[in-house]
């Protein structure tokens, strides 16, 4: 039988969802003692995202006073009303069950904790001391003057993407080749063969992404 609505002096609502006309109910994030914690959740979210109850109600298209309520437990809303509030942010309701609140590996990283993959004339600093598990590689790059990747092209399975923030490097992807100075840019399909050099005067300082990682 689904829980009824409860408002102030009441028993709280203790989060979980109704569906309409009673239908089954769908668990949520718990508490310490295991009962489902909407409001919890939804006040930890909407702060993650820098929004006051009036932001996300505007969002959402409801009442502030139905974020405010949610949020202390004090209306359990149904599987609808939660879906239009998570319409605000915007995330789906999987998303806003299973959702880990915390990271669980490093996030921020000083400059001297960068990883050094290459070295000598090029460097090569890669953001994160492992690429195992992650979908996603991005890196530091210097050349010093007159520094290359090799006679030989580079091809490999991706995408990868630069911007130059100083100094100036000539790109060579399939049969092209362009030298890029600061602010300029770069996005190509990693299994064109592709070649780096520095032909200036002072290092050339790059930062990039590649998907999935190669190094």
């Amino acid at each position: 039988m689904a829980r009824t609505t409860t408002r102030t002096g009441t028993k709280p609502a203790t989060g979980n969802f109704r569906r309409a006309h009673g239908a089954a109910q769908m668990p949520a994030a718990t508490d310490g003692e295991g009962a489902p914690d909407i409001g919890a959740r939804l006040k930890a979210f909407r702060i993650m995202h820098g929004l006051s109850q009036r932001e996300l109600a505007k969002r959402a298209g409801v009442t502030n006073g139905t974020i405010s309520l949610i949020e202390q437990n004090r209306i359990s809303p149904s599987l609808g009303s939660l879906k239009k509030v998570l319409d605000g942010f915007p995330i789906s309701i999987a998303d806003f069950l299973t959702l880990e609140m915390k990271p669980r590996s490093k996030v921020f990283y000083q400059a001297k904790e960068l990883r050094e993959i290459a070295g000598g004339a090029i460097s090569f600093r890669l953001v994160g001391r492992d690429t195992r598990g992650r979908s996603m590689q991005m890196m530091h790059e210097r050349y010093a003057p007159g520094a290359d990747t090799g006679d030989d092209m580079l091809s490999h399975e991706g995408e990868e993407c630069g911007v130059v923030v100083s100094g100036m490097i000539e790109l060579t992807v399939g049969g092209e080749t362009r030298k890029l100075v600061a602010g300029d840019a770069f996005y190509f399909d990693s299994r064109l063969p592709h070649r780096f050099r520095n032909p200036g005067t002072i290092d050339c300082v790059i930062v990039s992404a590649g998907c999935p990682p190669s190094f």
